[in-house]
């Protein structure tokens, strides 16, 4: 054997590689420094492999189609280091507001918003009529206030920071009365008993975990109380022999001890949405109507906006809470307020907003509509997956998502996908057949249910584009 060392010296350099002719689109589409740094990578990698083989694994080194495979890789090595990690998904889960997967798509006003503002100087703390420093969350408390009915917002970029921000605010060094009932956790670990904790507030539990009433609110207040808190139990539901203390109630008790009430309505829907057939949330404006001082709630949720946390409530409150410190540790960018205001804008237009806002739509879809959609994709996509898994349609059922209305669900239609494998083999090959659709060129997410990979079409509005992305795997096949 002789000494792989030898074969250094027939690698490539590194000018000569920058030479090649494959290898000039390649600098001028990504620049001639992450090229050269990803060959010279690429050659040490080449060298401790020499040191490691015997000298006629590597024979070829130097040879012109050593050269033709070692610039294919590198184009490859480059274009994939180049290319973004986060990229467009097809939500296909059934879960309509997906947390890991985006939550809610932006309607085409907030995409056009976004492209207007994002690469040009704006007046985002500028006022214009008075040429002057002005207040970033003016641009939305006016149509916020006419939409929800409060005296004033401010707006930070999430609703965990509006919680926190709030709890600050109004309750640092004092007590919080919440009902046990109501020491929510969701998704990610976001714990009520944790933000009171990092607002420096103290929580004081009443009533118990089924039943809380009025009179362990009054029997718990003392000089150290601070505010009268609700938390909208979105991600579960109490049921049976329950009862709560209603919001007017709430208010009026805190009117009348001089202490702030609050609710966090997370999702906080801006509309009935028992009008389109969906189960019934209760509203930002019916929870600020009712007397309550403060609401805060989400933008990317029932909302159907940009990922953001509304503090809406009385003018006085929302002062203090802005003067906050924290308040510029967790306010949002123009991107955001420019989404947001756009998606707003679309709720003073109701007769058309289930058309027009993206979640809506999907939520509102009509199954008849649905189940044509799937018995017209049948065909193709039995004929893609062919070798790959048998493909049937299934009645299923979809959820809203992230938190909101968890024991309701939505009929669906779906795309069941078996995957076709031998005894013994059919979980591995369901797991594997998942994992290839989401390495296609844009990847493809369902859920695997009782040893099946469903696709719920409610979110897929494009007939071409899943059969488009299923051909992929006939090439690669």
């Amino acid at each position: 054997m002789s000494d792989p060392r030898a074969l250094y010296k027939n690698l490539p350099s590194i000018d000569k590689v920058l030479q090649r002719e494959e290898i000039l689109p390649l600098i001028d589409e990504f620049g001639v420094t992450p090229v050269k740094e990803k060959a010279r990578a690429m050659l040490a990698e080449l060298r401790a492999h020499l040191a490691a083989s015997s000298a006629t694994a590597m024979a070829e080194v130097g040879a012109e189609s050593f050269l033709t495979d070692y610039c294919r890789q590198l184009a490859e090595s480059v274009r994939t280091s180049a290319a973004s990690s986060l990229v467009p998904v097809l939500n296909l889960t059934g879960t309509v507001i997906h947390t890991n997967l985006g939550r809610a798509r932006l309607p085409d006003e907030a995409l056009e918003a976004l492209r207007l503002i994002a690469g040009e100087a704006t007046n985002l703390e500028y006022d214009l009529r008075r040429g002057k420093r002005g207040d970033r969350d003016s641009h939305l408390e006016s149509i916020l206030c006419e939409i929800t009915g409060a005296e004033a917002i401010t707006i930070v970029n999430n609703n965990a920071a509006a919680v926190l921000l709030a709890l600050n605010t109004l309750a640092a060094g004092k007590e919080v009365l919440i009902s046990r009932g109501e020491l929510v956790e969701i998704g990610g670990s976001f714990r009520i008993p944790d933000v009171m904790r990092s607002a420096h507030a103290t929580l004081c539990e009443v009533g118990t975990t089924n039943r809380t009433h009025l009179r362990d609110y009054v029997n718990a207040i003392t000089e150290r109380t601070g505010l009268l808190l609700k938390v909208h139990t979105s991600n579960y539901e109490v049921q049976g022999f329950t009862a709560a203390v209603a919001e007017p109630e709430l208010a009026k008790l805190g009117k009348e001890n001089g202490l702030p009430s609050m609710a966090d309505l997370g999702s906080g829907t801006l509309v009935e949405l028992a009008q389109y057939g969906l189960p019934a949330e209760p509203t930002v404006q019916s929870m600020l109507a009712s007397g309550l001082d403060i609401v805060t709630f989400s933008g990317d949720k029932l909302l159907g906006g940009p990922q953001a946390g509304i503090i809406a409530g009385r003018k006085h409150l929302i002062e203090r809470i802005k003067n906050n410190p924290l308040k510029r540790a967790l306010r949002v960018d123009k991107l955001t307020l420019a989404a947001l205001e756009a998606v707003l804008k679309l709720y003073r237009d109701p007769e058309r907003l289930k058309e027009r806002l993206p979640l809506l739509k999907d939520l509102t879809r009509p199954i008849e509509e649905i189940s044509k959609f799937a018995e017209s994709l049948l065909p193709t996509v039995r004929k893609l997956m062919r070798k790959h898994a048998d493909v049937e349609i299934t009645a299923t059922y979809s959820q809203i998502g992230s938190g909101a209305l968890p024991l309701d669900v939505i009929p669906s239609v779906a795309l069941q996908l078996i995957p076709q494998a031998g005894k013994g083999e059919s979980d591995r090959e369901l797991l594997r057949l998942a994992k290839r659709l989401r390495e296609l060129s844009r990847p493809v997410i369902g859920r695997i249910h009782d040893g099946k990979l469903l696709l719920d079409l409610r979110c897929l509005q494009d007939e071409e584009l899943l059969p488009d992305l299923l051909a992929e795997l006939s090439v690669d096949s």
